[in-house]
């Protein structure tokens, strides 16, 4: 089976946010699955790219049968941003991904790669669903099938109506059926209403955006494709995300030699200024600043915990939260510690060195820090959503397969309590058999690829 995938960012050669590490790995798990893909991506400023073929393209392979091309166009792509600033979008938005999507199709077609599906991730992919169904109808991709992943539903691509023609589909597709969303362009829906196939990355989330709630407007166009949608829960590279191997760590460990965990929390602790103790809870947070991930309610909740434990945040975002957080980490400096940043080495040595990991999230399609954290021995505290819902069990309602702690409710007091259960826990003799059953559950992306070829081959 030939698959091409499409994603506006894949990591490690470029990299928001989760999309960008699903687009990473699981074509490589396809790959190891006997698949042939080949994944297409934008050419942004500082990204190496080991093969250039000409001045429209270049290649990076992967293994065998997986390579990653790279679409250049230095007016769009060799910006410091790979989306916008601080201050906002690029306001070519449409433009730069409208290129991208028709280059996709012309680059697949003189290389003479014919996929049986094309698999695109969220709505700066999402116009080629459309292309092979208006333009590509008849010819080389005839028999292509599409598949669209919706990692986050509230990132649509919506434009003014007037750019419509930009795109360079018949006018009137400019409707209701298909593009219009309240006298604008949407993108997204579009990709929805052309895709064969549509997938989510959680069960829930699948479930979540076809309600008014979690649906961001789009929940009547998810409705009426509901046999069409699936949920199909992200994995984490292992590779990656390994404390047996992670060279950032002070002190690499796994679940029979857990006790070398300690040296990385006192380790992080030491970088961070932090009182040297492992009796004192450190809870970790590797996030975007931004309401999604629960920071109102976090903010809101800090005063009530944080004299007892210690508390370090790693991330940057909405600059209201960002300055809310940041006066808050210098009104309890002896322990709390803000960094306004991202920071790989830094985000590893959290992972590493925390006793708990904090995911309050209001929605969470899927979540990969939830994962990565049990795979280091640090308890998830979370809110029931999403993802979150699917991978978490709360310890204190199933002491067996309990894997974490469970808020559910989205208030800052539900966020108060879940932190004093979890730290109620830490102090029990139990809680070095819980890290050590939570660092064994296996969520690799070899079961999610599987999941993905079935959908392939019912497009």
């Amino acid at each position: 089976m030939k698959v091409l995938m499409c994603a506006s960012e894949v990591y490690p050669f470029a990299k928001t946010g989760g999309l960008a590490d699903v687009a990473g790995a699981l074509p490589a798990a396809l790959g190891d699955e006997g698949l042939e893909v080949k994944v297409f991506m934008p050419w942004y400023k500082g990204m190496k790219v080991g093969k250039k073929v000409n001045d429209e393209w270049g290649v990076i392979p992967l293994q065998k049968n997986v390579e990653v091309i790279c679409i250049r166009n230095d007016n769009y792509f060799f910006r410091d941003g790979l989306y916008g600033t601080r201050e906002g979008d690029w306001p070519d938005n449409l433009d730069r991904f409208s290129f991208f999507s028709k280059k996709v199709l012309e680059v697949a077609q003189r290389l003479k790669f014919k996929p049986d599906v094309v698999h695109v991730h969220d709505w700066q992919a999402a116009l080629i669903p459309a292309y092979l169904k208006t333009v590509h109808k008849d010819g080389f991709f005839s028999k292509t099938k599409s598949l669209l992943t919706i990692h986050n539903l509230a990132y649509q691509g919506v434009f003014p109506k007037e750019q419509f023609s930009r795109i360079g589909i018949d006018q009137r597709y400019f409707s209701t059926e298909y593009f219009e969303f309240y006298d604008k362009v949407n993108i997204l829906k579009a990709g929805i209403v052309f895709a064969d196939s549509v997938t989510t990355v959680s069960p829930t989330y699948s479930r979540q955006i076809q309600a008014k709630e979690f649906g961001c407007g789009l929940e009547g166009v998810l409705q009426q494709k509901k046999d069409r949608i699936f949920g199909i829960l992200n994995g984490i590279d292992y590779n990656v995300w390994n404390p047996k191997a992670d060279t950032f760590l002070a002190s690499p460990y796994e679940s029979s030699t857990l006790h070398n965990k300690k040296e990385n929390k006192f380790s992080l602790q030491k970088e961070l200024k932090l009182e040297q103790s492992n009796q004192v809870p450190l809870i970790g947070m590797v996030t975007r600043l931004a309401s999604q991930k629960g920071v109102d309610i976090l903010i809101e909740a800090i005063p009530s915990f944080i004299k007892e434990y210690q508390l370090v945040i790693l991330g940057a975002g909405d600059k209201k939260y960002e300055d809310k957080i940041l006066a808050l980490g210098k009104t309890y400096a002896k322990n709390m510690v803000v960094q306004l940043k991202f920071d790989e080495r830094l985000a590893h040595r959290i992972y590493g060195g925390c006793d708990f990991f904090l995911m309050p999230s209001q929605f969470e399609p899927c979540g990969l820090s939830q994962l990565i954290s049990c795979k280091y021995g640090t308890v998830p505290i979370v809110h029931h959503t999403g993802g979150l819902a699917d991978t978490v069990t709360d310890y204190m309602e199933d002491p067996k397969k309990g894997n974490g702690f469970v808020m559910y409710q989205y208030t800052a007091a539900e966020l108060v309590r879940a932190v004093k259960r979890a730290a109620f826990v830490f102090a029990l003799p139990e809680w070095g058999a819980l890290l050590k059953r939570i660092m064994k559950l296996n969520f690799s992306w070899k079961s999610a690829a599987k999941d993905y070829i079935k959908r392939y081959k019912e497009c």
